[in-house]
């Protein structure tokens, strides 16, 4: 509702009101309005910057902790890829796809299969027949159309395509609508990238996911989200966070923190369940903020967690420490982890391609078609990022019908997506495998992250206020 009295104007701006309908049915919330007057004292007052959104005032706990995207000095969207057919959970797919489309002679048929990025119903920036002048960093570039290419397709890299989800993409700038260069001009062994909802709130699981591989546009859940990396160069020398942000911390902390520390500091506080729930009426305005502790107790530990949390959410790939538990390779949960046994071991032939998962806690036993894996907890299989169950989302991709429907009227996807193994690889269970070592391992840690969440903004944080005052930061909105 907007009113607008006489004698106001266009340089004053308006006085915003807000409430919220109870959290119920149709018939409670058509009482409620029934019952509403404009002059109870259930309403709230917005900010009344000329730019604020018609949301109330956040808590003055929750407005006090730095936005994430604050924290790093560069942000931006992951790779879109604007075609499926060039992403597949083995190499062999897409040997074969890049076969195919090679085969064919006919020029329609052959964009057809290319599945060109149109505009007004032409093709646009990547076509079968545009020619790009510059490749990937780090990887073969062919200076020439995809169309007279007759040379072999760029070796397959790993990548980060949903939570927990490791896929591999073509790496060639040709067949990739908007690649992001600079995700690929920066990365190294060492770089690592944290994904978090942007435009969206989270509703559970944790409020961001870490990949070391270069990761998707719609990495975090599957519906879009931005991405931070640690190091802003591939040598790993310069790092991503906010020029004077690590200072502002080291001084109050009594230590200097390293850019691995503060990244590791932002998985514990951020990467699990507690903090969504938590934060849940103030996260409403989607956007993340991370509670900076000055307790150096607290910090230390955190950053302890966090480099656990790291090394679980990279598969064994970053922050590995042998002496910390943290060996080198795929985590694995110290006992009764999953397993699959020699009754269980998942068919590999065409004719028994798995088709459906599906979970009986009372055996604790994950049915993948006619195999099994045992020693799955029911935590383990009801993992969550942001509504997307992991395992079966991360199934979805591998099972025998991977067809998926057509959102609203757009075109279907390139033939060349059909292009499968013929039956079950066993890299699949063995990557399976690994997922839920991971997750059982995250789950186990929960509890720590959550007490420790609480301790840290129960106690003094580094404040917006601060931040700004320093220059590390702009100014925030309220």
């Amino acid at each position: 509702m907007a009113a607008r009295r006489p004698g106001t104007g266009e340089s004053t701006p308006a006085r915003v009101h807000f409430r919220s309908l109870p959290e119920a049915g149709r018939a409670e919330k058509f009482e409620a309005l029934a019952g509403t007057s404009l002059h109870d004292d259930s309403w709230t007052d917005c900010p009344s910057d000329w730019r604020a959104p018609f949301l109330p005032r956040r808590s003055a706990e929750w407005a006090g902790y730095p936005a994430l995207d604050q924290l790093f000095d560069y942000d931006g969207s992951g790779v879109m890829p604007g075609r499926t057919w060039v992403i597949a959970p083995d190499t062999q797919s897409l040997e074969a796809r890049w076969k195919r489309l090679q085969a064919e002679t006919d020029p329609n048929k052959k964009e057809m299969l290319f599945h060109p990025h149109l505009r007004g119903g032409k093709p646009g920036d990547k076509h079968l027949n545009k020619v790009v002048k510059e490749g990937l960093t780090g990887h073969r570039h062919a200076a020439l159309s995809v169309a007279n290419d007759k040379g072999p397709m760029n070796v397959p890299q790993r990548y980060g395509f949903r939570s927990f989800d490791r896929q591999w993409i073509i790496p060639d700038a040709r067949l990739i609508n908007q690649a992001n260069p600079n995700l690929w001009a920066t990365n190294s062994p060492r770089q690592i990238y944290a994904t978090a909802p942007h435009d969206r709130t989270p509703t559970g699981g944790p409020a961001l996911a870490i990949t070391s591989l270069i990761p998707d546009l719609h990495h975090y859940n599957g519906r879009g989200g931005r991405v931070f990396p640690l190091w802003a160069d591939s040598e790993s020398k310069t790092h991503n966070f906010a020029p004077g942000i690590i200072a502002e911390l080291s001084a109050p902390l009594g230590f200097e923190v390293t850019p691995e520390d503060l990244f590791a500091y932002i998985a514990a506080v951020a990467a699990h369940p507690d903090y969504t729930a938590r934060f849940a009426k103030d996260l409403k305005q989607p956007g993340l903020r991370i509670p900076l502790t000055v307790d150096a107790d607290l910090f230390a530990q955190a950053v302890r967690l966090g480099r656990e949390i790291v090394w679980l959410h990279t598969f064994g790939d970053r922050f590995a420490d042998p002496a910390a538990g943290r060996p080198a390779g795929a985590p694995r949960m110290p006992e009764y982890g999953p397993v699959v046994s020699k009754d269980g071991t998942i068919p590999d032939s065409p004719e028994r391609f798995p088709q459906d998962i599906s979970y009986n806690g009372d055996t604790r036993r994950l049915h993948v078609g006619d195999g099994y894996i045992d020693n799955v907890s029911p935590a383990m299989w009801t993992y969550e990022i942001s509504g997307v169950p992991v395992i079966q989302h991360w199934f979805s991709y591998r099972r025998r019908d991977r067809e998926r429907p057509v959102i609203g009227d757009r075109r279907p996807p390139s033939p060349l997506g059909r292009i499968q193994p013929e039956a079950w690889l066993a890299e699949y269970t063995s990557e399976l495998v690994n997922v839920l070592h991971i997750l059982g391992r995250l789950v186990a840690l929960e509890p720590q992250q959550a007490e420790l969440l609480k301790r840290i903004v129960s106690g003094p944080t580094l404040t917006t206020d601060r931040l700004r005052e320093a220059g590390v930061i702009a100014e925030v909105p309220s």
